[in-house]
């Protein structure tokens, strides 16, 4: 066997990108770049890990922990050059549901399961078939975690008094809308200003940290004006100045199978966020990461991260997109933003205590509205009405139901859709007696290559083309049609050379047709059948003498009238 043709050993999935990036040379120059991508995606870090902790419903540290423990890991040990790990908004839905019904330590122990499984999913290099997850169902569920992401940043975006705010969005609105009253005028400056402060940075000075920057500018001014609004001081009493010694999660049988549920949603959501951001990454690099060991990385950092504290940790679109405009040469800038995220925790973690809720707010605002994908969206709206109809189902399940039930249904209906439209392209022809309008354009528009006109004019002979996918999303209508065949000719030729592919209810459907064939003393003859095609017929009993292949159809016409006339 060639070495083009070898299939890649344990060791080409599974070196990190990081020991390649050092085989080949790593030196000062690529250092410095480095450190400098690495410290300006912490800068973004910082407020987005905080951000997302507190709308998952755990403590701010929490999300630094999580970049801190699980970013280090997925860039030493993971398969893409630029890949940045840490918490994400597409997770604040699951985390804040296993918080609500299983308590932080709950949550701690589902995040180790997934880490179990995602590294699972990576040893059994299953990391490819993730690619198979259709456009509208990621363009679904992104605009559906949008939507809930926004709904949940209401209450702080107001700075309203609100006891308990329900989980389930329709419930969410309505206490929201009840607590209108308390209003705080405070809180909704701040918000507008942070909001506002980022989106003429992004304007001006788009290469500027624009999140660092507002939320910075606001919570000075805030403190220095004695605005009355909550700050993580008031509401978190701050953020601790070091990490938490590692501890396992309580665990207990019972336990494990309370959060198994949670756990498989992280691990489905882990692994498409996860090659989606790496995939992103390839596109602005040229680059090509390692899915199963990207995965494999995921799952360690999984793992340690609720040992230290953290919540879930997958890969960053965002963070990775920043990463790659910093100028990263190297996971080395990955490594560094979480060096520099904790050397913020151990020696400037009080002046977190400082960050008004409301400035995290509209920051989470604006990722919320950035991860819609508007453009997108009204794209497969008007795309056609399958790819719509799999688009708003999984949006409003993801936003009504559960994310996992939104995937997976969205998943099925897209696979439906496509076996529908497979089978819509299967087509059978019989090509004899040949149609006067066939003799003028042969080809019937299809592009197909034209049957001579002298090949179809054997009466006793059927000439019968199937082309497309003959599977078992087409298996009734080709059989159908094949029994609307109305001749009883002498004997059969099936052109097979436009089948691209047959399964066994193809191939079944083929042999109860010649069984018929052959009961009425009716010879059957199979014309360029490709190798694969082949074997599944052969496999099915579909062999000489029962039929006959041939190489062209000029040869099979030619035999089958002789074997008539005999």
């Amino acid at each position: 066997m060639s070495a083009t043709t070898m299939k890649p050993g344990f060791r080409d999935l599974y070196t990190p990108k990081l020991f390649t990036v050092l085989k080949e040379g790593y030196g000062l120059a690529s250092l410095k770049a480095d450190a400098m991508s690495g410290l300006t995606v912490a800068i973004v870090a910082l407020p987005l890990s905080m951000a997302i902790a507190i709308a998952s419903g755990v403590t701010p540290d929490r999300g630094l922990y999580t970049s801190i423990v699980g970013g280090f890991v997925v860039s030493a040990f993971g398969g893409s050059r630029f890949q940045i790990g840490g918490p994400a908004g597409a997770f604040i839905v699951l985390v804040s549901a296993t918080v609500a019904q299983h308590g932080v330590d709950g949550l701690l122990l589902a995040t180790f399961l997934s880490g179990i499984m995602l590294a699972a999913v990576g040893l059994l290099r299953l990391g490819a078939f993730i690619k198979y997850i259709p456009y509208p169902v990621t363009v679904g569920f992104t605009a559906g975690i949008a939507i809930i992401i926004f709904a949940s940043q209401i209450k702080d975006l107001l700075g309203l008094t609100l006891e308990k705010e329900p989980g389930p969005l329709l419930p969410k609105l309505a206490a929201i809308g009840g607590a209108l009253p308390s209003v705080n005028p405070a809180a909704v400056f701040v918000a507008l200003g942070t909001i506002g402060i980022i989106a003429a940075i992004r304007r001006y000075r788009p290469h500027w940290p624009s999140f660092i920057i507002a939320v910075g500018i606001v919570a000075a001014g805030a403190a220095l004006a004695g605005l009355p609004v909550e700050t993580i001081g008031t509401r978190f009493g701050g953020i601790p100045q070091g990490l938490l010694a590692p501890h396992l999660p309580t665990v207990s049988y019972a336990r494990v199978m309370a959060v198994l549920p949670n756990a498989l949603s992280f691990t489905l959501l882990g692994c498409i966020e996860s090659l989606l951001s790496a995939v992103v990454a390839d596109s602005m690099t040229g680059r090509r990461h390692r899915s199963n060991c990207e995965l494999l990385a995921q799952g360690v950092a999984n793992i340690l991260s609720p040992l230290f504290g953290g919540i879930c940790v997958t890969g960053n679109i965002a963070r990775t997109a920043t990463n790659v405009r910093s100028g990263a040469r190297s996971p080395v800038s990955g490594m560094m933003h979480s060096a520099f995220l904790l050397l913020f925790i151990l020696v400037a973690a009080p002046l977190a205590s400082y960050i008004p809720l409301a400035a995290l707010a509209g920051v989470l605002a604006l990722v919320a509205w950035n991860m819609t994908e508007k453009h997108e969206f009204a794209t497969l709206i008007r795309a056609s009405r399958g790819d719509a109809v799999v688009l708003l189902a999984t949006v409003l399940l993801v936003i009504f139901r559960d994310l996992t039930e939104g995937i997976l249904v969205g998943f099925a209906l897209s696979v439906m859709l496509f076996l529908h439209r497979m089978a819509q392209a299967a087509e059978v022809e019989n090509i004899h007696p040949l149609a006067e309008e066939d003799k003028a354009d042969s080809t019937n528009g299809n592009g197909r290559t034209p049957y001579q006109v002298g090949l179809a004019t054997d009466p006793d002979v059927a000439v019968v083309r199937v082309s497309g996918a003959f599977f078992f999303g087409a298996a009734a209508a080709v059989g159908a049609a094949l029994d609307r065949i109305g001749e009883r000719p002498k004997a059969y030729v099936f052109d097979l050379s436009a089948v691209t592919m047959l399964d066994s209810t193809g191939a079944a459907t083929i042999e109860g047709f010649v069984r018929k064939a052959i009961h009425r003393d009716t010879a059957v003859y199979i014309v360029g059948a490709t190798a694969t095609v082949r074997r599944t017929l052969f496999l099915h009993g579909l062999r000489p003498p029962r039929v006959r292949f041939r190489r062209t159809l000029e040869s099979a016409i030619v035999e089958a009238g002789d074997h008539k006339r005999d």
